[in-house]
């Protein structure tokens, strides 16, 4: 195995010139509060890189932890990235948050069931072979897996604007219980049954790790280092959490300031400009 190794996908060099060409001619018209964020957007086209055409790209198809290293940079590292450079804003595609598709597509609960659906599907099923097998079920796999993880985390960070906006209090609860399922999923690839056994017999390689450490190795890297990122993830979220804390408090207390300071009447919520906007349009 030489780390130095390079695997030319022509697929992803196609994804990755497409989107920085996009998004660049996008930025010299941007304004300049959303030019700052360039510098996440490029980090995110590097991991896709590095997914896809460096020695992870090369060996993916060959040991089963580094495929599972390639998941996880696709998945969960790349889109967040991507995501943190505020695509949306940048390219000015605030009128399509404000669709129906949108709505349904980008809803936190849409996002979140199919980030912790595509990791159980694609080692349980049939699916994680024939993308080994074929190139063109791999080079579609690795694009649904940016869009799915880019969703997840535009939905979540709502650093773009979003259909709805919804307290990142509800994204600290759902990440607790990602991390759930992603370590169960990592017990279940530790502890249970080797996965593409007929193909990895076929590759016939004869160095590294055997067929039962290599896929001990690649659930602790899906399981252990996907909750390390995780951490990271939710720090980001308290931060913005904080942020929404205090321009919800600073609503307040202008409605307080225009109404006299007087105390308001009525129910609790009645009193909470956004519980009260939801009452009234429900």
């Amino acid at each position: 195995m030489n780390p130095a190794s390079w695997h030319w996908d022509i697929g992803a060099a196609a994804v990755i010139v497409a989107a920085g060409v996009g998004y660049g001619w996008a930025w010299r018209r941007a304004a300049a509060t959303a030019r700052r964020y360039a510098w996440w957007f490029a980090v995110g086209l590097a991991l896709i890189a590095v997914a896809t055409m460096s020695m992870v790209g090369a060996y993916a198809t060959v040991l089963f932890w580094v495929r599972a290293l390639q998941v996880l940079l696709l998945l969960y590292v790349a889109p967040f990235f991507l995501a943190m450079g505020r695509p949306v804003t940048v390219m000015g595609l605030q009128r399509w948050s404000a669709t129906r598709a949108a709505r349904v597509l980008a809803h936190p609960a849409t996002t979140s069931l199919a980030m912790l659906v595509t990791p159980w599907l694609l080692y349980l099923t049939p699916w994680y072979t024939a993308a080994l097998r074929s190139a063109a079920v791999a080079a579609a796999t690795n694009a649904l897996l940016l869009v799915i993880g880019f969703a997840y985390y535009y939905a979540r960070l709502q650093a773009d604007p979003v259909p709805r906006r919804y307290s990142q209090l509800i994204s600290l609860v759902i990440s607790i219980v990602e991390s759930l399922g992603d370590g169960l999923l990592g017990i279940v690839l530790w502890l249970g049954p080797l996965i593409a056994v007929d193909y990895y017999a076929h590759v016939d390689r004869q160095w590294g790790p055997s067929p039962r450490v290599d896929q001990s190795i690649g659930a602790g890297v899906l399981w252990l280092l996907g909750d390390v990122l995780g951490v990271g993830f939710i720090v980001v979220l308290m931060r913005y959490f904080s942020v929404d804390e205090s321009r919800r408090a600073a609503v307040v207390d202008a409605e307080l300031d225009d109404a006299g300071a007087q105390p308001v009447s009525g129910l609790w919520w009645e009193n909470d400009p956004q519980l009260r906007e939801r009452m009234h349009r429900a």
